[in-house]
């Protein structure tokens, strides 16, 4: 198989999960958290504290979320949230956990959470560090947002920091938004509200761009010939997209039956 009919594959499979996925709208949960900056725990070998997570709902728009802060304020901890890091973390963690434990038939739409570093194992290894048992998110009801695109798009369709370029070639807001830098630096500075609406702030964009998506109107820079390549099945690829191509085809095909019901009524 060549490469381009590899991409094109790749590509026809991820159209079919994003129609799925729209069938099952009132199931999709968009999710992204915060934490503490990777690369200033590396001579500790710590891993990254999480500091935030937000869950926004697909079919309501209504968002759900979990931060040390906000745990601290029900504890009654606010003013002392550095002395009890560890506790909160754990309290907001469980929340969670819980959380996902009644979303078990959820999809969960995310931005580069694939591992370790950052991700749903990350999420799950602080929980356990912390005394938690975490509940887990199966692989098939994961979808990343950011590698899909690349793969419907090509690679080229947006410059990096891709999820700010999108922002801003969708004329989405930036308010609220902070950068992963510009995150780990504020829980640095103990702005825990400024940390979190940055992250309510970065599920809603996701929703923005995968409402996008389905509605086929997102702006990239993608050219046609990144997206399907220059060969004939590219081609064939790129005109059974167009909407002018369903229409004829229906046409066509009422064409066809309503021929084959007069020859069928001739004959009896």
């Amino acid at each position: 198989m060549t490469n381009t009919k590899r991409k094109l594959k790749k590509r026809k499979k991820v159209l079919l999960e994003l129609d799925r996925l729209d069938e099952n709208s009132s199931k999709l949960l968009f999710i992204h958290y915060s934490c503490e900056s990777f690369y200033d725990l590396r001579e500790s070998g710590r891993s990254a504290r999480i500091t935030s997570i937000a869950v926004r709902y697909f079919e309501t728009g209504q968002s759900v979320s979990f931060s040390i802060h906000t745990t601290a304020e029900k504890e009654r901890k606010l003013h002392s949230i550095e002395s009890h890091y560890d506790e909160l973390e754990k309290i907001m963690l469980r929340d969670f956990s819980q959380f996902v434990k009644k979303h078990e038939n959820y999809y969960w739409i995310h931005w580069n959470m694939r591992d370790i570093g950052y991700g749903f194992q990350a999420i799950n290894h602080r929980f356990s560090v912390l005394g938690g048992k975490p509940v887990e998110i199966f692989d098939d009801k994961k979808f990343d947002l950011a590698n899909k695109l690349k793969i419907v798009f090509g690679d080229k369709y947006i410059d990096h920091p891709r999820f700010e370029r999108l922002m801003e070639k969708n004329s989405i807001s930036k308010k609220d938004f902070l950068n992963g830098e510009q995150e780990a630096q504020a829980f640095e500075n103990k702005e825990y509200i400024r940390l979190h609406h940055s992250t309510l702030r970065k599920v809603n964009v996701m929703h923005d761009i995968f409402e996008k998506v389905l509605d086929k109107n997102l702006k990239t820079d993608a050219k046609k010939r990144d997206v399907y390549g220059i060969t004939f099945q590219g081609l064939y690829e790129l005109v059974s997209e167009h909407w002018l191509f369903a229409l004829i085809t229906l046409i066509v095909g009422a064409a066809l039956s309503a021929l084959l019901g007069i020859i069928f009524l001739d004959i009896f």
